[in-house]
């Protein structure tokens, strides 16, 4: 008994790393002059961290467990997809999906179905169970890169994140629909984080490949100036549709040819989940706005804007921030996608993390933007809303209120460009300070 009490005083010992996060003195003391009441209950939620993650991916499998029959959509059409693959000229047909009484397309690259064909020679919730605990471990996985990335390093930390990112309304969406999301975005993380270029290029353009909104990070490796990766991440991408076309001839020619721009296929435009500008502003104008001058002048601005944030986060004499940046880049273009569903916009799970533990993490007005971003994220007001008419009919506050996603990114680069003046500010008297000393 005695060795096991030893064991577990070990295993919750309260450690923190850099900053943002208790020190072992404060863990040691809670109770010295030294320790803040919020260090206190940071030292207690950490020591608690592993009972706190279990509890959650407990409830939430018993939540999947009780409305079994409604969830895993998406999911079920990646099997089905993945079996139209021994049936070739099928796979692009509108899907029965048994128990859920619906009637769904496959829109994803052919080379997405290649990878799913595994998946139909198994039991069904065999497939979703183990879906579902693959996404919760990729969770954590984008949790521990993103903390890394942003100068942090506390496992125990990365399992609170992960159990309240469980939480938030892109992660449910993506549990809910058995979506494919989160292994993109790790690998999409991973790449950005690798300094091999092989590996970064690789996991970008075979991304691409299986769902292709991961295709944007190709710009990121550019602005970092990694053109080996980039060029490699393109090099990926064409082999991805080049065995699609060994396999698949027929179902290639068809998706890059007809399929790729036609966004009915993808759903509504107007669905309140879409929170790309295209959706946003087709429901509080009424119509849909198409590619036309409206939807253009607003990505236009929020270009703008993503370019100056792009700028703020590092400079000629700043390193740069690459989890910040990467940010910039993926929700610059998840705002401008015909189609952003809530499950597209798992990018906030990092985002939240970098709010908190990034470089900028005591930097003005963060406290707001990062609780803001949290409550939002946690009510999920598209989720919601989602339960009304789904029409150009729909009252105006629910449409402006449906504006969720766009204008809080909006909110994110203004704030980037503003800490990063300051910060440069900072930096230039500090460097004036130091010539004058000398």
């Amino acid at each position: 008994m005695a060795a096991i009490r030893e064991w577990w005083q070990r295993a919750t010992k309260c450690v923190g790393v850099r900053r943002g996060e208790v020190t072992v003195a404060s863990a040691a003391a809670p109770n010295s002059g030294h320790s803040s009441a919020a260090e206190r209950w940071q030292c207690r939620l950490l020591r608690i961290a592993p009972l706190l993650l279990a509890a959650s991916v407990l409830i939430r499998f018993a939540a999947s467990v009780l409305q079994y029959g409604d969830l895993y959509i998406d999911l079920r059409v990646y099997v089905v997809g993945g079996a139209a693959v021994g049936r070739p000229g099928t796979l692009y047909d509108a899907f029965s999906l048994d128990g859920v009484g619906q009637h769904l397309p496959f829109t994803y690259p052919p080379f997405a179905a290649i990878l799913y064909y595994p998946l139909h020679w198994f039991p069904f919730a065999i497939v979703a169970f183990a879906w579902t605990a693959a996404t919760i471990a990729a969770l954590y996985g984008v949790v521990r890169i993103s903390q890394m990335m942003a100068g942090s390093d506390n496992p125990r930390a990365a399992m609170l994140w992960t159990g309240a990112a469980i939480l938030f309304e892109p992660v449910r969406s993506t549990l809910d629909l058995g979506q494919v999301n989160m292994f993109l975005m790790l690998a999409v993380l991973y790449a950005a984080r690798s300094s091999r270029w092989w590996v970064s290029g690789s996991l970008v353009g075979l991304a691409a490949g299986v769902k292709l909104t991961p295709a944007i990070a190709s710009f990121y490796l550019l602005g970092m100036r990694r053109w080996t990766a980039a060029a490699a991440s393109i090099v990926a991408f064409v082999a991805t549709i080049g065995v699609s076309a060994v396999l698949l001839p027929r179902e290639t020619r068809l998706y890059f040819t007809e399929l790729l721009g036609d966004v009915q296929r993808v759903g509504a435009v107007d669905y309140a989940p879409n929170q790309s500008w295209q959706g946003t502003l087709s429901r509080i104008v009424g119509y849909d706005v198409g590619r036309g001058p409206l939807l253009l002048l607003a990505i236009f601005a929020t270009a703008i804007l993503a370019a100056f944030a792009w700028r703020a986060l590092g400079g000629r004499f700043q390193i740069r921030d690459a989890l910040g940046s990467l940010l910039v880049i993926q929700l610059f273009g998840l705002t401008i996608s015909p189609v952003s569903w809530t499950h597209h916009w798992v990018w906030v799970v990092p985002l939240v993390v970098w709010l908190f533990h990034g470089r900028w993490c005591d930097a003005p007005g963060v406290k707001v933007l990062r609780w803001l971003w949290v409550a939002l994220l946690l009510i999920g007001v598209p989720t919601l809303l989602a339960l009304q008419p789904q029409d150009y009919s729909r009252p105006w506050y629910f449409a402006w209120a449906d504006a969720v996603y766009v204008p809080m990114t909006l909110a994110t680069f203004a704030w980037m460009i503003v800490a990063g003046r300051q910060g440069a500010k900072q930096d230039g008297d500090r460097r004036a300070i130091r010539a004058g000393e000398r």
